[in-house]
């Protein structure tokens, strides 16, 4: 799950699908063998950067009745998220609201010089 998630849609409990064709911020996260880390909002550049803050989510992976959920925390909310599925390309997280989140996997790519992926 560690790296960059981009947002590909949004499915509402009424059955509406948002789709989002361009994200000016991705998803980032981090999570150590612990099942600890953070989810960071960042925002990509032509040049394969990222413009970050010092902004971030904490959070920790809890299983619970064959389910896996992603319990989150800010200095002003906690919050919790099912994870529904994951692969090396996809991820679809439902919040309490039932909102279902579909991630796809996305790379680094520098379109300043000619394309090249930056590691």
């Amino acid at each position: 799950m560690n790296g960059y998630w981009e947002i590909d849609k949004v499915v509402f409990d009424q059955g509406k699908d948002k789709e989002y064709s361009i994200n000016e911020s991705y998803d980032y996260f981090q999570i150590d063998k612990n099942n600890s880390g953070f989810r960071k909002k960042v925002m990509p550049q032509l040049d394969g950067t990222f413009l970050v803050n010092d902004s971030k989510e904490s959070l920790k992976v809890r299983f619970e009745e064959n389910k896996a959920f992603i319990d989150y925390a800010t200095v002003y909310a906690k919050w919790s998220e099912e994870l529904v599925a994951i692969s090396n390309d996809e991820l679809v997280l439902i919040s309490s609201d039932k909102k279902e989140f579909h991630y796809k996997k996305t790379e680094v790519i520098n379109f300043l010089d000619n394309g090249k992926k930056t590691k």
